[in-house]
């Protein structure tokens, strides 16, 4: 017997063993549903190049950011160029989940994705989406479901008869595949379905059984091959074979049918009769997963489910009946059978939610910072179904009220896998919403319809995009001076509304070196201390800015301001501005009238500064001790409001100025009196000194000397410093007799006040009666100052005389001259007899008249508060009556009359020196309020009896009359001030609080 193989003719060979010669990797690039794709041969070596996003697609190969989204752990892409490697990880065809079960032609892809991100303009990321075709090699050997194949023939078989063998396996590609098989006893045959022909007559009885390999060889370059031991046992004679109705047998079945639901019936027929025509169904050679998910009748045909059918996983299912008689020596037939397993609307949508870009995800969280823009993608969502058609087709939601919505990726996406950007519809704020629950829901298109949902947790990270913020931005604190060194003044806080480091604060002190050298601030906390004592009284307010900066980047800083008040503290001395106070007042001053100024200060604040003022020692009393003292020594003492009190004291002295209010007294010779002088007299022979005293002091007091009248023949001259009278020249006859020289007698003050007295010389050789030139004398004193009594009466006429005889002789020139020379003397004379004796008329008007105070003089009012009248000039009757008041004293046959001044004064006399040495100790000073603030300066006043009024002897025109101190009286109820404490022989109290206090007689 021969057997040989059935295969290929010899050229189908010769195609089969054509090597496919291949690079190891094809780059090829094509266009899939708007997709890019490339070609690969599978098992490359790591870091193989598989295809340049950039050059290949035109994309930026700078400025953005490559991600590989889906392809992982076959593929990487590099982040600046878009290049896509193959990785440690080779990629097997044989095993890639989604060409495990292709069907015959198909072809074997790897998707991918990449996300492209513009790092430049910080835009949504782009995806691109892609596949790989994986190119099969050679890499698999084939395979026979058994080392040892059994198959029976029976004898008397004709020759060319075909019998089955069991089919050897490749998982490789078909052209890599099972190409041929071949006997390797017995002759070559070459099929790609083996069957054993029959060549030769079979005899059972002489042998029964024989023993072949058989291998199987694919089509790969290098070939591998498998091989086997075909057994091949001769049974008994069986005439006809089953023979099927349908060459080929179709059918569908719903996926997911019940167990044992009826799928479709083959049927065969057989011509034998008895057990030869008896037919039994079978599964040939049928492969995983069809003898798990069906099973068939072997008496009927019937095939029925066996197992859970799911279109998703397996869409069709291809195997051979065979149908074999129960004969002795049985034959069999097979047919093929193809069923189609339909869908249902089994599925729901499945929704997939990945990172996307520079976007990660992390355990179902997706984390975005604030400051992206709108639009930003936070996620990418797929969306599939495994379901087909309207089932497979699906719409989604974002759920809720959130910022999100989805946004198609791509527009390569297929009816059952749809790809969306989750973006943001607003901007993000970390500091209103810290992440948000997006909930997606899927519902496909089926009856009923499916639907799923997925949610992802977008948590939004802070940005350093909020500034510190100091509440309030003034701090105001009150510190009291004197504190200790690092003693806490106020607490800065300030708030961010960022997070972590982004709201981590460090306070700061802005401001120069002084304040820093001052204060210091806990950068942690923000408490500011004082890191030295401080002194109101050198600074009373402090201003600084400080700054709370966080530890984000960039830096964000807020400011406040701080004010600190320095409080007082009772810790100065009230301070006199000077060491010692020494005032000066002039004598008869009025009552109330300002002496000086006395300065205290005390740098404290408030009642700490609120000073009194007491007078020591004396339990506080000050007197004039009889108005003897031309100074007053005392000692004030300040006292401040402080708890507890501070002190300070200073010494006053008040110094008394003697103010110009005597009139020189002339107390040699009396007006009465008179001097015999020789004629034989030389020039320069001392005639008469003229002594005068004056009460008052200094300028006041110096006298000057001078001759105002009675001195026609300018015979005498006087000494202006001593009084000293002397002959100025030789006398002749006519100057004999009585001279009458009117002295005046000035002192120095301003105004300066004199006396007048009058000097008697008696021009004779002898003085033979006495009695005559004492009623000259007398004569004298009532003659008019103005008239000169000098030398003989008798020449005096005789000139006269010649005088009128020359006007007579003159009258003759002409009559109206004479006329007008009598009028004149007549009138004259009766002038003279009208007024009577007008000797001395001006000196007595400047002698007796007091000088009124002008109407612009201040502060002189008279009793009633009224001006003082401007000074008239005297008229004749009061100087008359002035003259009258000279009183004449003979108190001795040798004493000449004698004109007597009045040499006692009331108690409101101007002198201050006799008023006191005349009455009893009175009170002189007092302290007042100089300011209507009552709080800042006191006067010492001199309180004087109210009526102060002095009736004078005479004076010039520059002399001060008494008139300026009469009815002087102090308003005490007009004062402007608020009070006044006097001495008055009694303690100082209650002084007021002063910076300046200020002393008055």
């Amino acid at each position: 017997m021969s057997l040989f193989v059935a295969g290929k003719s010899s050229d189908d060979l010769m195609e089969v063993h054509c090597r496919l010669v291949l690079c190891g990797l094809l780059l090829l690039r094509g266009a899939v549903r708007g997709s890019i794709l490339y070609r690969v041969s599978e098992e490359q070596p790591p870091n193989t190049l598989i295809g340049s996003l950039a050059a290949d697609q035109g994309l930026p190969d700078s400025g953005h950011l490559y991600k590989l989204e889906v392809g992982a752990p076959y593929l990487r892409v590099d982040g600046k160029t878009g290049d896509i490697f193959t990785t440690e990880i080779p990629i097997d065809r044989e095993t890639l989940k989604d060409c495990r079960t292709l069907l015959k032609g198909k072809l074997c892809y790897l998707e991918f994705e990449v996300s492209v991100t513009d790092l430049i303009q910080n835009q949504s990321p782009r995806l691109i989406e892609g596949r790989i075709e994986v190119q099969d090699i050679n890499d698999n050997t084939p395979q026979f479901p058994s080392s040892v194949l059994t198959i029976s023939v029976p004898e008397n078989t004709m020759m060319g008869a075909l019998f089955s063998i069991p089919l050897a396996t490749d998982r490789d590609s078909d052209r890599n595949g099972v190409a041929d098989y071949a006997l390797t006893a017995g002759l070559d045959a070459r099929r790609k379905t083996p069957q054993l022909i029959v060549l030769g007559n079979l005899d059972r009885e002489m042998k029964d059984s024989y023993d072949l390999t058989i291998k199987a060889v694919d089509g790969g370059n290098p070939q591998r091959y498998s091989s086997a031991l075909l057994r091949v046992v001769v049974t008994d004679a069986n005439d006809n074979s089953p023979k099927f109705e349908k060459s080929t047998y179709e059918a569908e079945v719903s996926e997911n049918s019940p167990m044992g639901h009826s799928v479709l019936q083959v049927k065969a027929n057989d011509s034998d009769l008895g057990p030869n025509g008896e037919i039994e169904y079978t599964l040939h050679q049928a492969m995983d997963p069809v003898p798990r998910l069906l099973r068939i009748d072997r008496s009927s045909g019937v095939i029925y489910v066996k197992g859970p059918l799911d279109r998703e996983e397996i869409s069709s299912l291809s195997f051979y009946v065979v149908a074999k008689d129960k004969g002795p020596q049985p034959k069999s037939s097979k047919t093929f059978v193809t069923i189609e397993v339909t869908d249902q609307n089994d599925n729901a949508p499945a929704v997939e939610i990945r990172g996307i870009g520079l976007v990660t995800h992390s355990a179902g969280v997706a984390n975005i910072s604030e400051d992206m823009p709108v639009g930003t993608a936070v996620a990418l969502v797929q969306v599939s179904d495994k379901d087909e058609g309207e089932n497979a087709v699906v719409t989604c939601v974002v759920a809720g009220d959130v910022p999100f919505q989805l946004r198609p990726a791509s527009d390569s996406s297929s009816d059952n896998k749809r790809k969306y950007f989750l973006q943001t519809t607003t901007p993000l704020d970390y500091e209103r919403v810290r992440d948000y629950r997006v909930e997606i829901v899927a519902v496909d298109s089926g009856n009923p319809a499916l639907s799923s949902t997925n949610s992802l947790k977008v948590q939004v990270t802070d940005v350093n995009d909020n500034s510190p913020i100091f509440s309030p931005t003034l701090f105001e604190v009150e510190f009291a001076e004197e504190n200790q060194p690092g003693e806490k003044v106020v607490d800065v806080t300030a708030s961010d509304a960022d997070h972590g480091t982004n709201a981590e604060l460090v306070y700061n002190i802005l401001g120069d070196s002084s304040i820093k050298g001052l204060f210091e601030i806990d950068p942690n906390t923000g408490e500011v201390r004082a890191r030295s004592p401080l002194d109101r009284e050198h600074k009373e307010r402090y201003e600084f800015r400080v700054t709370a900066a966080d530890k984000g980047s960039p830096v964000h800083k807020g400011t406040a301001t701080v004010v600190i008040k320095v409080l007082d503290r009772n810790d100065n001395d009230p301070k006199f501005m000077l060491s010692g106070y020494s005032f000066s007042v002039l004598e008869n001053m009025p009552p109330l009238s300002p002496v000086g100024m006395v300065t205290v200060m005390d740098v404290d604040k408030g009642e700490n500064a609120h000073v009194q003022l007491s007078v020591e020692p004396d339990g506080g009393k000050f007197v004039v001790q009889n108005g003897t003292e031309s100074s007053y020594t005392f000692r004030l003492k300040a006292v401040d409001g402080g708890e507890p009190p501070r002190s300070s004291y200073v010494g006053v002295t008040i110094n008394v100025l003697d103010e110009n209010d005597n009139d020189p007294v002339v107390t040699k010779p009396s007006n009465s009196s008179f001097r015999r002088l020789s004629p034989l007299a030389s020039p320069d022979s001392h005639v008469e000194i003229v002594e005068a005293e004056d009460l008052d002091n200094g300028p006041n007091a110096e006298l000057v000397f001078s001759i105002a009248g009675g001195n026609p023949y300018q015979l005498f001259r006087i000494s202006p410093t001593s009084g000293e009278i002397t002959l100025a020249k030789e006398m002749t006859r006519k100057h004999g007799g009585l001279h009458r020289l009117v002295v005046r007698v000035s002192d120095r003050g301003k105004p300066a006040r004199h006396t007048i007295a009058l000097v008697h010389i008696y021009v004779n050789e002898t003085i033979s009666n006495v009695s005559l030139v004492e009623a000259l004398v007398g004569h004298s004193l009532y003659t008019p100052l103005d008239r000169d009594i000098a030398g003989d009466p008798d020449n005096g006429f005789a000139a006269q005389r010649s005088n009128i005889l020359f006007g007579s002789l003159a009258g003759v020139a002409g009559v109206v001259t004479l006329i007008l020379v009598v009028v004149f003397i007549r009138h004259r004379i009766q002038r003279e007899t009208k007024s009577g004796y007008q000797a001395g008329k001006k000196e007595t008007k400047d002698l007796y008249a007091p000088k009124q105070v002008p109407k612009n003089t201040k502060g002189k009012r008279g009793r009633k508060g009224k001006p003082q009248k401007s000074t008239k000039p005297l008229g004749e009757e009061e100087e008359v009556s002035l003259q009258k008041s000279l009183k004449f004293n003979l108190d001795g046959v040798n004493d000449s009359p004698r004109i007597h001044l009045p040499l006692t004064y009331s108690p409101g006399s101007p002198d201050i020196g006799r008023h006191y040495r005349s009455n009893s100790p009175l009170p002189s000073i007092q302290l007042q309020a100089q300011s209507p603030s009552a709080s800042q300066k006191h006067q010492a006043v001199q309180d004087l009896p109210a009526a102060n009024t002095f009736v004078g002897t005479g004076g010039d025109d520059n002399s001060t009359g008494s008139d300026q101190y009469s009815d002087y009286s102090y308003k005490t109820g007009q004062q402007k001030y608020n009070k006044q404490v006097r001495l008055d022989g009694n303690p100082f109290y209650n002084l007021f609080r002063s910076i300046g206090w200020s002393f008055a007689f």
